[in-house]
């Protein structure tokens, strides 16, 4: 399978995954506002997240995956099955401690991502929340190393394609579970909570078929004879090995997250909401472009590394940060711009207020500064995690979380919650471009030929497309059309379709074939 369709198929189901979760969002901005028990729910579901990140989707896949890449290439199937074996036994268990330890201290852990919602009398709520998904971390662990697997083998589209689930369990919980509650008297924003971890258990189960259809499907140890088996494993010694810098690296960024709650808790009921609101959007573009070439790239670049193709490896990388700067900028400069029609068309209902459009704007605009380096950091980290070299975006991610402390107390004390947004971006930025400059001094990666006049060309067509949709914003009364949501909807259509016509119509004016700027 090429690299373009299997980064387009995880784009196509990555952006299955926004859609519906941004259908989510919406109805649960349009239920619940942005308010004190809004707040409360982000604050449960991002404790679980939080540490799914740090330890499954983030150090573990970080550290997994080359890992289990060069098995396959060197050791063959039987071998590599052996080392999933193990690895998943020593996760499983890891992961029952976690989730007991989590629930028993709920309190303690919300108390420390978001000791504000004190203040608005929504954290006992929290407590409950967190205690209720607080599992959720277990199966989507599994999850991530269901992924690693199936990704290892090319096959993108069911992992791509599982947080579909999680979302439409949301969905339907919030449309028949919350009034079900509100009648009997239960506060119906638990109702999310029991949608999060239906969800869970459902990502996990469609992993099962396709991992039997390639005949790794992870024979867990539940006895302390193969516990103590599994810990010896010298392929769980080196996973635990890489582990351990990449647990920090990716707890660096979660630091930032934990800070940026923390902070946001206090600054009044809604913070909290709006910049999850703001970053739900975000998602779309980091989700389908960043991440999809993430997970296509690694497994890649790892086996470039394997079999020393040097050549292969810097190959990849250019291809894509071309795809970077064709797609990313653009949208970059669309969210800066076009914020306020975005927001108000997708969540401007029901209980949702003019102020919190407004308020949500300004974390999104904020956001979108930084959308490039956001994106990619993605792309380039890889370069490192596919050398097993994880210590250098560490000590860079510790130097920017420093940084970004810095413009918080820059920026919040005159912007608010969108300073903690801007912080955010600017932060990515710093993280971006030091990764890149680290993977050429290295010798990884050597520009290809041509890196001038494609810039140029972006620029030119993302100029054109941004002064459009500059108008567009400013023209047209996307708060006053609240009565007629269709004509909005039609509005905010055309100025897409219309954009995405001056976009690459303006790139073929200028002579880029993009069919072979992409492939290449």
């Amino acid at each position: 399978m090429s690299l373009l369709k299997s980064a387009s198929i995880v784009s196509l189901m990555t952006l299955a995954s926004r859609i519906t979760g941004l259908v989510r969002e919406l109805l649960i901005a349009a239920a619940f506002g942005a308010s004190a028990t809004t707040d409360a729910f982000n604050v449960a579901f991002r404790i679980p997240n939080l540490l799914r990140r740090l330890f499954a989707e983030g150090a573990f896949s970080q550290a997994f995956v080359p890992i289990l890449a060069e098995s396959r290439t060197k050791n063959g199937e039987q071998a590599t099955h052996d080392l999933v074996n193990a690895v998943g036994t020593v996760l499983f268990g890891a992961l029952l401690m976690t989730c007991v330890l989590g629930v028993v201290g709920a309190p303690v852990l919300v108390w420390a991502m978001a000791s504000g919602l004190k203040e608005s009398g929504s954290f006992d709520v929290a407590v409950v929340m967190t205690r209720w998904m607080f599992p959720y971390i277990g199966f989507m662990s599994l999850v991530a190393l269901s992924a690693g697997i199936l990704n290892t083998w090319s096959r993108f589209a069911v992992p791509a394609v599982t947080p579909v689930l999680l979302n439409l369990s949301t969905i339907l919980a919030a449309v028949f579970v919350a009034p079900q509650f509100r009648d009997h008297g239960i506060e119906p924003v638990y109702a999310l909570a029991v949608g999060v971890m239906v969800g869970g258990v459902l990502q996990l189960g469609v992993q099962v078929p396709a991992l039997l259809k390639i005949g790794m499907v992870p024979r867990l140890g539940m006895t302390p004879a193969r516990w103590r088996e599994a810990w010896h494993h010298p392929g769980v010694k080196r996973v635990l090995r890489q582990m351990a810098p990449a647990v920090l690296g990716v707890s660096v960024a979660q630091l930032s997250l934990l800070v940026n709650t923390q902070i946001a808790s206090h600054l009044g009921a809604g913070a909290v909401s709006w910049l999850t609101y703001a970053d739900r959007l975000m998602e779309f573009p980091t989700a389908m472009l960043g991440v999809a070439l993430g997970v296509v790239l690694l497994p890649q670049l790892s086996r470039a590394q394997a079999g020393g193709d040097t050549a292969r490896f810097s190959e990849l990388l250019d291809w894509g940060l071309r795809l970077v700067v064709l797609l990313a900028l653009p949208s970059a400069l669309a969210l800066l711009v076009f914020a306020k029609p975005l927001v108000a068309v997708l969540y401007h209902y029901g209980r949702f207020s003019p102020n919190d459009v407004q308020q949500t704007v300004m974390a999104l605009s904020c956001y979108g500064v930084g959308l490039m380096g956001l994106i990619g950091v993605k792309v380039l980290a890889p370069g490192f995690y596919a050398s097993q070299d994880i210590r250098t975006p560490v000590r860079i991610a510790i130097t920017v979380l420093a940084l970004t402390q810095v413009f918080n107390a820059m920026f919040v004390p005159m912007l608010g919650h969108a300073g903690l947004a801007l912080s955010i971006g600017l932060g990515s930025l710093v993280n971006a471009g030091w990764l890149l400059m680290g993977l050429r001094k290295a010798g990884k990666y050597q520009p290809a030929s041509g890196w001038g006049v494609f810039t140029a060309r972006v620029v030119f067509a993302t100029a054109l497309l941004g002064a459009g949709m500059w108008a567009a914003a400013h023209h047209i009364d996307w708060i006053g059309l609240r009565a007629h949501p269709m004509a909005r909807i039609g509005f905010l259509t055309g100025c897409l379709v219309g954009a995405a016509v001056v976009y690459f119509g303006a790139l073929a004016a200028t002579g880029l074939n993009l069919r072979q700027a992409i492939r290449r």
